[in-house]
This record gives C-alpha cells, sequence and structure tokens, in this order.
C-alpha cells in the first residue's frame, strides 16, 4: 500500500541511492527536505544541479574542481617539487585536514585491480607519468591504500617512476590494512606521512 504518495516515494528513493545512506536515513532525509523553507530546498537543488555542471577536473592533478586548475596546483606557495599520489579527491582532502603537507597531490581515482578488470591504462598514471616528465620533481610519495591492490599499484608506480631518478617513497603503516584514508583521524595520517619509506 501506497503510504505517502509518489512524490514523496520518488524523493526516498533517489536519497537511497546515495553510498551510505539506509531506506530509514533516505525517510529521515525526505521529511527534512519537504519540511525545509522552499528557498533552501531550491537552495538545495541548485547546488546539486550546479555542481553537476561546473565540476571538472584539474588540468594538472585530476581532483574536482570548479576551475581548469585547482586553487592547490595554481598556488604559489606549494611545493611543486613533491607530489602525493592518492587514490581519490577524498584522500586528497583528508592529507589537506592534517595541515602539514605543503606540496601537491596526484588524483589517480582508482587502483590497479585486476579482479574488477582495472588496469593501469583504467586509472590516471599515464597523466602522472607525463607530468614528472614535464615538471621538475624531486619526491613522489606515494599514499594509495594498504591493502593488496593499493600496495600493487605503489609497486608498479614505483617502477615506473625509479627509471627517471625522482626520489619515491611511500607512507608508514600507521594506516591501517584495508582501511579507506577518507576514515582516519589527522594524527594517524601524519604519522603515516612522516613515517614514509623510500622505495
Amino acid at each position: 500500500m501506497e503510504v505517502y504518495g509518489g512524490e514523496v516515494n520518488r524523493l526516498i528513493e533517489e536519497l537511497g541511492r546515495l553510498p551510505g545512506i539506509g531506506s530509514k536515513t533516505a525517510q529521515r532525509l525526505a521529511f527534512h527536505i519537504i519540511s525545509m523553507p522552499e528557498e533552501r530546498a531550491l537552495a538545495l537543488s541548485d547546488a546539486i544541479v550546479n555542481a553537476k555542471k561546473n565540476i571538472k577536473y584539474c588540468s594538472c592533478c585530476y581532483t574536482i574542481t570548479d576551475r581548469e586548475v585547482c586553487p592547490i596546483c595554481s598556488s604559489p606557495n606549494r611545493n611543486h617539487k613533491v607530489i602525493m599520489v592518492v587514490e581519490t579527491p577524498r584522500d586528497l582532502a583528508a592529507y589537506e585536514r592534517t595541515g602539514q603537507f605543503d606540496g601537491v597531490y596526484h588524483v589517480l581515482h582508482g587502483v590497479i585491480n585486476p579482479a574488477l578488470g582495472i588496469g593501469p591504462a583504467d586509472i590516471r598514471i599515464s597523466e602522472l607519468m607525463r607530468r614528472l616528465q614535464n615538471e621538475d620533481v624531486d619526491e613522489l610519495i606515494i599514499a594509495t591504500g594498504s591493502g593488496p591492490e593499493g600496495e600493487a599499484t605503489a609497486m608498479y608506480i614505483s617502477k615506473l617512476v625509479k627509471p627517471a631518478g625522482i626520489k619515491v617513497s611511500r607512507i608508514a603503516s600507521g594506516v591501517p590494512v584495508g582501511g579507506d584514508l577518507e576514515c582516519i583521524d589527522e594524527v594517524t595520517l601524519l604519522r603515516a606521512l612522516e613515517g614514509r619509506v623510500y622505495l
């Protein structure tokens, strides 16, 4: 039996498609949105539509941004000779929250995972290699996850980069095996960064 009517059910269903949102949370969010003043609901919908239309990848590091080059890559206050390689924009944000890394980033948008059919060509490794050829880089810090796929990706990148004479390091094991960087506290991330090992 339909309780709320089609529009309410559609809103609950769409919210329930978001990652980490179960049916109860979707229903709670839907009721909250319905009870909002109309201008706030419109501001929320406009923010979603504008983000979808205007967000793109930084032409340098491939994080998400609404500019051609993101604020980190375009900052003269960052150390452009040190690049940290991360899996996702969320991982980049996690390291930025530590406030201790002053280099720049490169976002792979995934890791090598043969079981899922994801190879080196499916993530941003070729873009990283082009960047290393065109920029004066002293060190590459590989900050992929510590699971098997993250380790395999780190080793693959290390083998590609070492012949170029660039120092390659890996974040230390302060990050738990299988842990997502976005869920780890800033102190642990900082210790992992400071305790990185050279490959």
